[in-house]
């Protein structure tokens, strides 16, 4: 076996990269010693990730962040002056379940510290009831941004595919003259198309159908705010402030923990609709799904959509026989695990294997695949549930 040789650059390269990596405890093996920016780096890594318990000669990795605000807050600069916001983001959320820093996010000079994202608008919802007032404005700021940021991502592409849903629902078989969508008549038709007279024989017409103006779906979102469902919470709030901006659906946005909370009235700005829950608490599903069951008119038109963890701290066959029901009288019903980018979700699966037998399979979704699901339960073709593998 035969190695390619590395030159001495390379070589340093990678002695850097390690000892950066594995921290400079005399048993990293690396002996390089760090000047300079790396050492400023390496520095801001010892303090969220050293050992706090093991002090060591020169210095001291196990420094940590203490409880000191300033201190935080010139941790925070460092590591956005070093690294890229994605990994700022990460190392705010370790900082936060590491060194316990929830409660310096209730200080406004902290909020404007950090590098905002979906994790810490989460935090900063668990953190409502006990955010002082003066402290308000700025976490508020702090959500509104990030909202905004996820609405000029999410909207558009959400909108398009939502009205082509919309619109392929609504076609008509048997059209008006004045109602035939010419152009995808053309395309329905083009195997009937004759050479000889240089023509399409329209066998089928597809019409854009005369309700078209009108309110043509319903659709509920029913989430769960247990602590766990946080970046989910986010992610539903502005997904339904831009549903309820399409005139063609009739959205309502209701949260839950043991109580059930209806927020639709607040969906013209989601940020209201966020301060408006309340992260953490118990779960009870059935009381949430019998709320919304009483707010379905047209079943036949209507989506309901369950975002949960499904476990439930209610009577869980009452829940199986809501949705039974619901599916009966032709509700369209989508059950999400999760609406989050952060991986495969803990849930029960006990009642996960229970809705699927319903016909109602339970899913983890990210953010991107939200609007093709609600495509597909609109137009009532199968859902696209990703590849748990």
């Amino acid at each position: 076996m035969t190695t390619e040789p590395v030159d001495a650059d390379t070589a340093q390269e990678r002695l850097r990269r390690w000892r950066l990596v594995l921290g400079g405890d005399p048993a990293d093996g690396t002996r390089h010693v760090l000047a300079g920016q790396d050492a400023a780096m390496d520095g801001a890594l010892t303090a969220l990730y050293g050992k706090r318990d093991t002090p060591r000669a020169g210095r001291d990795r196990s420094a940590g962040l203490g409880a000191s605000a300033p201190a935080v807050a010139r941790w925070l600069g460092d590591i956005r002056t070093y690294f890229p916001s994605s990994v700022v983001q990460i190392m705010q959320r370790d900082a936060i379940d590491r060194l316990g820093l929830a409660t310096l996010l209730l200080e406004p000079e902290m909020l404007e510290a950090v590098e905002a994202d979906v994790h810490l608008v989460g935090t900063l919802l668990s953190l409502n009831r006990a955010m002082p007032e003066t402290t308000k404005e700025t976490a508020r700021a702090v959500v509104r941004k990030v909202v905004e940021d996820l609405e000029k991502r999410l909207a558009t592409r959400t909108r398009a595919t939502l009205t082509g849903a919309l619109d392929r629902s609504a076609r008509i078989s048997r059209p008006r003259h004045h109602d035939i969508d010419w152009n995808r008549t053309i395309a329905a038709n083009l195997k009937h198309y004759l050479p000889e007279y240089r023509t399409i024989v329209p066998e089928r017409l597809v019409g854009y159908g005369r309700a078209s103006r009108s309110v043509k779906k319903e659709v509920v979102l029913c989430v769960d705010q247990s602590g766990s469902m946080a970046a989910s919470v986010v992610y539903a709030s502005v997904f339904g402030a831009v549903l309820a901006s399409m005139r063609s659906i009739d959205t309502r946005l209701v949260v839950f923990d043991t109580a059930v909370v209806d927020l639709t009235d607040q969906l013209d700005d989601p940020v209201d609709v966020l301060f408006g829950t309340q992260l953490g608490g118990g779960t009870d599903i059935n009381r949430a799904l019998a709320y919304c069951q009483s707010q379905i008119t047209r079943p036949t038109e209507t989506v309901v959509v369950l975002i949960s963890d499904l476990y439930e701290g209610g009577i869980r066959d009452e829940m199986l026989k809501r949705v039974a029901v619901m599916k009966a009288a032709g509700v369209q019903f989508v059950t999400l695990l999760a609406l989050s980018d952060e991986g495969a979700p803990a849930y029960d699966r006990e009642h996960a294997a229970a809705l699927a037998a319903l016909d109602a399979p339970a899913f983890a979704c990210t953010p991107d695949l939200f609007p093709e699901v609600m495509a597909a339960a609109i137009e009532k073709r199968p859902l696209p549930v990703p590849d748990a593998g």
